[in-house]
């Protein structure tokens, strides 16, 4: 499974760029926009056509306290890989939190079915490869909208097959069960990215646009903890 994805992750990126080598777009940021505006098409539609719907019924559905459960489930597996992450940036205290939540939440909370650690005010973190790819000075390289998982950048990209790779969801043996819970998780996602909707509706005058900057922003912003340098300081 792992292997499929990180071969249908590759050739996306290929593609991209053997296309953005043919027409870029003279925006440094976003070389191949024309590919992922095409990209960004697709998901759209798969997103307004299939995943959103599925999502509003799974809202419709179950209470939000059983949807606060699933999340919370969802959560607590990846904190233990934030952490993981918090120690391959060399951020012991931020890591001995994340390591302390998933403890307290699968045992207290029954398996990280309740969010107790919140509760107790242990900090919740977000780290992923790609911010400690970051963190070691790799750099964000092109903007890239990937078939199916979105807004990434070509570091992000890479850190995406390694948080695949290492992912106790996607690595689950049986298959149904394994589909069941990659499911899962994409409409318990979804669903929380419902209220927003709106809101870039209303704002974005460019849909596209709006998200890629958003996306870039935030991302920056996440890789040196929400204070990051001045771009004149960082040339």
């Amino acid at each position: 499974m792992n292997n499929q994805i990180w071969m249908r992750l590759s050739a996306a990126l290929t593609l991209a760029f053997v296309l953005g080598g043919c027409a870029t777009s003279g925006n440094p940021k976003d070389p191949i926009e024309g590919f992922n505006r095409a990209m960004f098409a697709f998901n759209d539609g798969l997103d307004k056509a299939v995943i959103k719907p599925v999502a509003q019924g799974y809202e419709a559905a179950l209470p939000q306290t059983a949807r606060n459960g699933v999340a919370n489930f969802f959560g607590n597996i990846a904190d233990a890989f934030i952490g993981v992450n918090n120690v391959l940036q060399g951020k012991m205290p931020e890591a001995i939190n994340d390591f302390g939540r998933v403890m307290v939440n699968t045992t207290i909370g029954v398996l990280g079915f309740m969010d107790i650690a919140t509760d107790l005010g242990v900090e919740k973190h977000d780290e992923d490869f790609g911010q400690t790819f970051g963190r070691w000075g790799v750099g964000s390289g092109a903007y890239v909208v990937l078939p199916v998982f979105g807004p990434r950048t070509v570091r992000d990209t890479v850190g995406l097959v390694a948080d695949i790779h290492v992912d106790p969801v996607g690595n689950v043996g049986d298959v149904p069960a394994r589909n069941t819970l990659l499911a899962t998780r994409l409409i318990s996602d979804r669903t929380a990215l419902l209220p927003a909707d709106k809101v870039i509706e209303e704002a974005a005058l460019d849909k596209y646009s709006y998200i890629r900057d958003g996306y870039l922003q935030r991302r920056r912003s996440l890789i040196y903890d929400g204070a990051p340098p001045r771009i004149d300081d960082e040339e």
